[in-house]
């Protein structure tokens, strides 16, 4: 596994939560980032059906744009009671034409699940994949996951996304009720993110 050695890391996203998300798990490898939005680089189209495929599409386009290693975080939220919905297209369900309204996405899930009449606890996990790429081409891939339950009405307003719904298994709160530290110790992105580093940044 190729190890990370330079300096600077472009974050392949336009996402400002994942931005400082993914700022606050490098920020003790001393690493400086900086996001494709400083950047002004465009959005590349994520044509991929999986976390793996629209990772990869991300952080190769960063990379090959700036001439420097770019990471990737395609996530979303998986619910049994839709099928996996709605899963890699999760940022889709917020789109409007104003931009993205998750309060709005939130609601459509919680609706959706009521119509099917689907069973409590209502069973969802977040995925992580993480995609480290190159200028060269070459790129190292790592996933998570973190299971829980949907609640509703939603709660809290840390977070981003789908956070305030989502109750961690084995939790009372939900990732929008939870401080930051809280979260970075068990969520989908912090077990992808311990992956990455013990590849790319730890010895050996």
């Amino acid at each position: 596994m190729r190890k990370f050695e330079g300096e600077r890391l472009v974050i392949a996203s336009h996402n400002a939560g994942k931005v400082r998300e993914i700022g606050e798990l490098l920020a003790p490898f001393g690493v400086a980032v900086i996001s494709v939005g400083e950047l002004d680089l465009p959005e590349p189209e994520e044509t991929e059906d999986t976390f793996v495929g629209n990772a990869r599409i991300k952080a190769h386009a960063a990379a090959q744009a700036s001439g420097l290693p770019a990471l990737s975080d395609d996530s979303g939220l998986s619910v049994d009671a839709l099928g996996g919905a709605p899963g890699v297209y999760s940022a889709y369900w917020a789109e409007t034409p104003q931009g993205r309204d998750f309060d709005m996405a939130m609601e459509k899930v919680w609706t959706e699940c009521e119509k099917l009449d689907a069973p409590e606890p209502r069973t969802a996990r977040f995925h992580c994949v993480l995609c480290l790429a190159w200028p060269d081409g070459h790129d190292e891939v790592f996933d998570g996951i973190v299971e829980g339950r949907l609640v509703w009405p939603k709660r809290g307003s840390k977070g981003f996304g789908f956070d305030p719904m989502f109750e961690p298994l084995g939790e009372t709160v939900t990732f929008g009720e939870m401080d930051p530290e809280r979260k970075h110790s068990m969520s989908h992105r912090a077990d992808a993110f311990a992956k990455f580093v013990a590849g790319c940044f730890a010895d050996g």
